[in-house]
């Protein structure tokens, strides 16, 4: 009998290590294909262009240089790019938590007519490719006609604001969602005594449910900031002669190439300065995330699963 025993702790403590081997060989592989071509661009970031026909030279280059950098420094136009993207991405960011947070409240409290159809079609924007209607989308900005005012808003910051302010597009209806998520896990005891202060339904709002869904206003700050800091499908549509950086980053390995800036010899190292590009690109974007990182994740969870 305690043979037996023995036997089947033997087989258990095998079996568990056997499934224990092959689940950290699967982490390493999945690790390994999404870390790789990351490494390989930072590391081409920082290569000589000496590096680039040395068959030696793998990933870690032989010659470190900044060079990459200065050159990508200097034709992205970093800080004027950094700068009109931060002012885009932070007053995107402003109108989408005030507008989605107020309306994923209505959804999630209050009982209307029609409220099920409505938040229906708030599912069908995040489920809508911005491609089907990018056409009259356009042209609705290209002439844009309200009230007898008439104007071009194109290369302006005033169609990802108006976008932003209306709730329009698949990143408000995902943060509309994530508010109502957010705000149906909230005791109800909370508004029932505010009202019972004397307080309205926005003064309870205000004062009571958004101090509250702070994990919630974080999560929709960081997503939506990184969403429109990164994004060049509007960027490229209504914003071509702005500095931003998405644009400049699209544009900055044909305008190398094509323009006579860089010597013939020099030519081969684009592909190095514009991974050096993309490192000043993401690196704002790493400050933020690794700043916010806790909290973030707090969000995510609370908005993710209650309700």
């Amino acid at each position: 009998m305690k043979t037996s025993n023995r036997s089947a702790k033997i087989l258990t403590a095998v079996q568990e290590t056997a499934l224990s081997l092959c689940r950290g060989i699967l982490l390493l592989g999945i690790i390994y294909i999404i870390i790789t071509p990351i490494l390989s661009i930072v590391f081409d970031a920082f290569k000589d262009v000496e590096d680039m026909f040395n068959p030696l030279v793998f990933m870690i280059p032989n010659n470190f240089t900044l060079d990459n950098f200065d050159l990508a420094f200097i034709y992205m136009d970093y800080y004027s790019s950094l700068s009109a993207s931060m002012i885009l991405s932070v007053g995107a960011m402003l109108l989408q938590i005030m507008v989605c947070s107020l309306t994923g409240y209505g959804f999630a409290r209050f009982k209307f007519y029609g409220r099920e159809v409505l938040f229906g079609l708030v599912i069908i924007s995040i489920v809508v490719p911005i491609q089907s209607y990018m056409i009259p989308l356009y042209t609705q900005f290209f002439d844009f006609r309200f009230l007898g005012f008439r104007a071009n808003l194109l290369n302006t910051y005033v169609p990802v604001f108006l976008m932003s302010a209306l709730g329009m597009g698949l990143r408000s209806g995902l943060f509309i969602y994530l508010f109502r998520q957010f705000f149906r896990g909230l005791p109800k005891e909370i508004e029932e005594a505010a009202r019972i202060d004397g307080a309205g339904w926005f003064r309870t709002y205000a004062r009571v449910m958004l101090p509250n869904a702070a994990p919630a206003i974080l999560t929709v700050a960081v997503f939506s900031f990184v969403w429109q800091f990164n994004d060049t499908f509007f960027a490229s549509m209504f914003m071509q002669r702005l500095s931003l950086i998405p644009v400049r980053l699209m544009t900055l390995g044909s305008y190398l190439a094509g323009s006579n800036i860089l010597s013939v010899e020099a030519v081969t190292s684009v592909p190095l300065i514009v991974n050096a590009g993309i490192i000043l690109t993401i690196t704002p974007i790493m400050i933020l995330y690794f700043g916010v990182q806790r909290f973030f994740l707090e969000g995510i969870e609370r908005s993710g699963i209650v309700g």
